[in-house]
């Protein structure tokens, strides 16, 4: 089956955070907190992919303040911090949407994101992903983590189920 193919029947998608929705940099402050930066079009890229019916969800390793205030800003439900071992909680989310695994997409980056990618449907990996991050992914971006790789992601997803270019014009009245 061909790539598109397989965006065509996307449901839910789910993102890693550092390295994916963010470049992977880690800003200290003096007094310990960590900032991390977001890009803007991802953001809209994910509100975009709401809005078209799709299912976005959130499972990082780590756990973060400013992450968690992103994903609500972003009205993000399923936001899973904590998680080194993504694969039971990837499985909960097919159980509460009561979704095959060909109906997922998972977008990542690294080493702790393989078990997901290689249950679902449609694995994808950012152009700056490990090597066997992209030697399971069916989709690799031409942008960066953090530099509107969600995006891109969220696009190709779009266009191969219709609603890209309707959207488009949505927004160009």
């Amino acid at each position: 089956m061909r790539v598109k193919e397989l965006a065509a029947n996307i449901r839910l998608l789910v993102l890693d955070v550092d390295g994916v929705l963010t470049d992977g940099g880690l800003y200290y402050f003096g007094d310990g907190r960590v900032a991390k930066r977001f890009n803007v079009q991802d953001g809209l890229g994910i509100k975009m992919a709401q809005s078209a019916g799709l299912v976005v969800a959130v499972i990082t390793g780590l756990d973060s303040e400013a992450v968690a205030e992103r994903v609500r800003g972003l009205g993000i439900e399923d936001y899973h911090a904590g998680f080194t071992h993504k694969l039971d909680v990837m499985q909960g989310l097919l159980e509460k949407y009561a979704l095959k695994p060909e109906q997922a997409a998972f977008l990542g980056d690294d080493w702790v994101d393989l078990a997901p990618l290689n249950l679902v449907g449609l694995p994808m990996a950012v152009a700056n992903a490990q090597p066997e991050v992209k030697a399971v992914a069916k989709y690799v971006t031409t942008a960066t983590g953090g530099h509107g790789a969600v995006r891109e992601a969220v696009r190709f997803i779009l266009d191969a189920q219709n609603k890209l270019a309707p959207m488009l014009r949505e927004w160009s009245s």
